[in-house]
């Protein structure tokens, strides 16, 4: 990450501050190769291409280097970019400032903020050449290690990330950014204070933008005609990237509009009447429902209609205004039980998928002649998959505006206004709107075709590793939101989401990835919104997302994250997969499928997998599994004790989850449940995989009602993903993010079957699954008709309504829980191996996963009467309706892989 010496400068410290220096003679820039193996080591060490050094701040530059008296250190800059290392040689002309060696490394507030830099070494910028700092900024950074002759021995570039927020971020994050509208004027902003010029091209003119040096704003105001005019920046930066200096035809992060497929931005007002549908202004929502009782449906808006017959609008915003489409008619149906939201998967600008209809490719071959266990459809679906017009939309482009393959016409507005028809059809069916936001990563950085962000501000807003190298942990370009206008970029861009098209909760991707701070920054934001003067109430704005640990930032490495443990007692829920695991059994990336766990027959009606272990070995983990499904069912409370499997008095967070605490949640609310979800297979899919090859479709359909059960009834809020409730198939795919409509859609009508056996799913992700799942789709036996299917969801929406009618299942603390909510059989010998059974205030619940009736006899409550709930004995479920009570044992009976649910008379 030699030349013989520096060049001298002029003998006056002033002339020394603004002199350009050579950074060898011109004897020492040859390309001649080291002739000395110590030579040959200090060349290593001169690479300009990676950025060891990190500037934190106006006075600091932090370098993990080692002790060494005898060597001096400086920033070198180049506003034209042109420093190089060639062969162990530095060239080219630079200005210098001046380091010193900082005794004791890192302040202490210094650690605190940067805890990955710790162990750096620190430099005190010379105070004689601060006033050079923000033209530093503008040009090529490095910084270099001399030894007492001045020859260089180490040389890197330098990351800035830090020293931007020092100078800027005051000012910067107050600022107004994007396009403006006030008094018949029309202004646009953009930050980049890195920028040696920007320019805005607008229409077909190029109008030259002022930089205001306190924040490192850019902007430019004209006339009220430029409204709906389509522009985009022109920004002269140095680009870490290609290191050289570049003008970059950029759109705007801030964009409001976008033309088709993100080419340039619009400067459009979300204010404009114009794009406001017939009754927007007055839209009446469903009552807000809190997040502790929220019960969500997950659903990709492609999928939602795509092979919907009944859609006037398939795969787009407006299917949602089709009342008398099977799929709405559905949703509606499920909002009367009391599902509260809906979760659309990514629906902003995302870049996977060509937006007009007429650049996207089909798969060309008939994918219905077939057979079920074919290779041959993922094939062809393969073939397209980059070109079709399917993705999930986990590529962020523009964060704020709606994707345009959703949209009649990509080029323009209508994607506004068709989007805010959709949030009105959801609203009108009874259903509240949740968006799946992804601003942990972006679809590429650097000088790539889509990158934006780091087209603008070069190796700020995206997160850079050690070296300087972007990190992907997320699967993407990952982004920084520690940093400062990263950060406001979330908090701006939700607040448009809430304030300009009324969503009514985000669900984080991946949220272990940004600070609590910024999160909670989100919380506040959005709190301050109030009905009387921005349209909606923000406090009523609920939020979740994924606190997985993981990557660069896992354990707190670079600041306190938005995690699982973390984020308890904020109100701000996580995904909990300690149920979700129990319940389906092993984990989601087990090299065999069929693993078992509590609602997939372990123990008691195994499968031929060898990897479930012996007999006692299945009995030992069931009963484990029992224990984090009790967890699970409290709401994941860290605190709530109960006595485990094994007779010993534990809490939640005494549980242990592969080395992890089971429970972590402060109060109901903190957990979201789950049992399946867009990633990893759908439950049906699962559920084929571990329960005996020969388990028949009828008794398919009740474990997956008992499975989505131990969510719907826990306390805080559950989601299932759309479908699921119809039993709903991806043909075994376990990613389907790219898998076409072929694989992914949802058929709302049983007599277009569930999705299974539609052929292997694509070799890309499940090729090593193939062995498993030829045989599975090939069988008749897996293959669920209407009785199934409609029997299925009826029973599912039974337990839902029985869910939002009865207050026991919305506990507020874990005070109540504790006191209401027992597993009066744990731990005891009347444990019964699948069978879990929770008193709950005048309730008892009993889930029985076995393959048998079961009866579960709680002494403490004989002679105390109890019936089979209302809800399901006068509901869809005939099974269920032959649970029984025996009051003078207190004994329930209830039969085979059914969960049923007593009230007290």
């Amino acid at each position: 990450m030699t030349g013989s010496r520096r060049r001298t400068l002029v003998t006056t410290a002033l002339a020394l501050l603004a002199a350009v220096a050579p950074l060898t003679s011109s004897s020492s820039s040859s390309a001649a190769t080291p002739s000395t193996p110590a030579a040959a080591e200090a060349a290593d060490e001169l690479d300009l291409t990676k950025a060891r050094a990190q500037w934190i701040d106006r006075d600091t530059v932090a370098w993990d280097l080692p002790d060494a008296a005898a060597t001096t250190h400086e920033v070198v800059y180049a506003p034209d970019g042109r420093l190089t290392a060639r062969a162990g040689k530095l060239s080219g002309e630079g200005r210098h400032i001046r380091l010193s060696r900082a005794e004791g490394g890192l302040t202490d507030a210094q650690r605190e903020k940067y805890p990955h830099l710790k162990e750096y070494a620190a430099f005190t910028v010379d105070p004689r050449d601060r006033d050079q700092i923000r033209r530093a900024l503008t040009g090529q950074v490095i910084a270099v290690r001399k030894d007492a002759d001045g020859k260089p021995l180490t040389a890197t570039g330098v990351q800035t990330q830090g020293v931007l927020d020092d100078l800027y971020s005051a000012a910067a994050t107050k600022a107004d950014l994007g396009p403006r509208f006030h008094h018949g004027r029309t202004s646009l902003a953009v930050w980049a204070p890195t920028a040696q010029s920007v320019t805005l091209e607008l229409g077909g003119e190029t109008v030259p933008m002022r930089r205001d040096d306190a924040s490192g704003v850019w902007s430019v105001s004209g006339p009220k005609a430029w409204a709906g005019t389509s522009y985009r920046y022109a920004v002269k930066v140095w680009a870490p990237s290609v290191r050289k200096v570049v003008t970059n035809k950029v759109t705007d992060p801030y964009s409001t509009a976008l033309t088709a497929d993100s080419a340039r931005s619009l400067a459009v007002d979300l204010g404009d009447p114009k794009l406001a549908p017939a009754g927007w202004e007055r839209l009446r929502k469903p009552k807000a429902t809190p997040l502790r009782d929220a019960q969500i449906q997950e659903l990709h808006i492609r999928d939602f209609s795509v092979a919907d017959r009944t859609s006037r609008h398939p795969g787009e915003y407006r299917a949602f205004t089709d009342t008398a489409s099977d799929g709405m008619k559905h949703l509606r149906k499920l909002a009367r039980a009391g599902t509260s939201y809906v979760h659309l998967l990514p629906a902003f600008d995302f870049g996977t998928v060509p937006e007009r209809a007429g650049a996207r490719s089909r798969p060309d071959c008939d994918l219905k002649a077939f057979a079920p266990d074919s290779d041959e459809q993922q094939a062809c679906v393969a073939e397209t998959a980059a070109k079709d017009g399917y993705n999930w939309g986990y590529d962020p482009v523009h964060y704020s505006v709606p994707e345009g393959g959703y949209a009649s016409d990509p080029d323009g507005t209508r994607r506004t206004v068709e989007f805010r028809q959709m949030v009105q059809g959801l609203n009108g069916a009874g259903l509240r709107t949740v968006m799946d936001v992804v601003y942990n990563h972006t679809v590429a950085s650097g000088q790539a075709d889509k990158s934006v962000l780091d087209k603008i501000v070069p190796g700020y807003y995206q997160r850079l590793l050690a070296d300087g190298t972007v990190a992907t942990s997320t699967c993407c370009a990952n982004t920084a939101p520690e940093n400062a206008m990263m950060g406001k970029l979330v908090v701006d861009s939700l607040v448009t989401w809430a304030k300009e098209y009324k969503i009514d909760g985000f669900r984080f991707d991946l949220m272990g990835h940004h600070p609590k701070a910024n999160i909670l920054a989100v919380r506040k934001a959005l709190d301050a919104l109030t009905p009387g003067k921005d349209g909606v109430d923000g406090k009523k704005i609920i939020l979740y997302g994924e606190g997985w640990n993981f990557g660069e930032v896992a354990d707190d490495a670079r600041f306190v994250q938005a995690t699982q443990k973390n984020m308890a007692g904020t109100g701000i829920a996580t995904f909990s997969d300690r149920a979700r695991d129990a319940v389906r059994g092993g984990g989601p990336f087990d090299g065999d499928p069929g693993v078992q766990g509590f609602a997939s027959g372990l123990y008691t009606d195994p499968n031929s997998s060898k990897s479930n272990g012996t007999s006692a070995e299945q009995k030992a983990r069931l009963l484990h599994y029992q224990d984090l499904l009790k967890v699970g069912l409290t709401g994941n409370l860290a605190s709530y004790t109960f006595t485990d499997s094994a007779g010993r008095r534990v809490k939640g967070s005494q549980v242990d989850y592969n080395g992890a605490p089971a429970g972590y949640a402060a109060a109901p609310g903190d957990a979201l449940s789950y049992a399946d979800a867009h990633d990893n297979e759908s439950l049906y899919d699962a559920l084929a995989f571990k329960l005996p090859a020969d388990t028949k479709p009828a008794d398919r359909a009740r474990m997956q009602v008992l499975a989505m059960a131990t969510a719907t009834l826990a306390q805080g809020p559950s989601l299932s993903q759309a479908g699921s409730d119809l039993l709903r198939s991806k043909s075994l795919d376990r990613n389907s993010y790219d898998s076409g409509d072929w694989f992914n859609a949802i058929h709302w009508s049983c007599r277009d079957g569930n999705g299974f056996g539609r052929g292997l799913p694509p070799a890309a992700d499940n090729k090593d699954k193939w062995t498993f799942a030829k045989p599975l789709l090939a069988s008749s036996a897996l293959t669920p008709g209407c009785r199934e299917i409609d029997g299925a969801s009826a029973a599912y929406r039974d337990l839902v309504r029985l869910r939002a009618t009865e207050p026991a299942f919305s506990l507020k603390t874990a005070a109540e829980v504790q006191s209401r909510l027992s597993f009066p059989l744990s731990g005891t010998t009347a444990e019964t191996p699948g069978v879990v059974t929770m008193r709950l205030g005048d309730l008892v619940v009993v889930f029985n996963a076995t393959p048998d009736t079961r009866t579960q006899r709680v002494p403490a409550l004989a002679d105390t009467a109890y019936r089979l709930h209302p809800v399901q004995a006068e509901g869809a479920d005939a099974t269920v309706r032959q649970a029984s009570y025996e009051r003078k044992s207190g004994t329930f009976s209830v039969p085979a892989r059914t969960v049923a649910v007593f009230e007290r008379r």
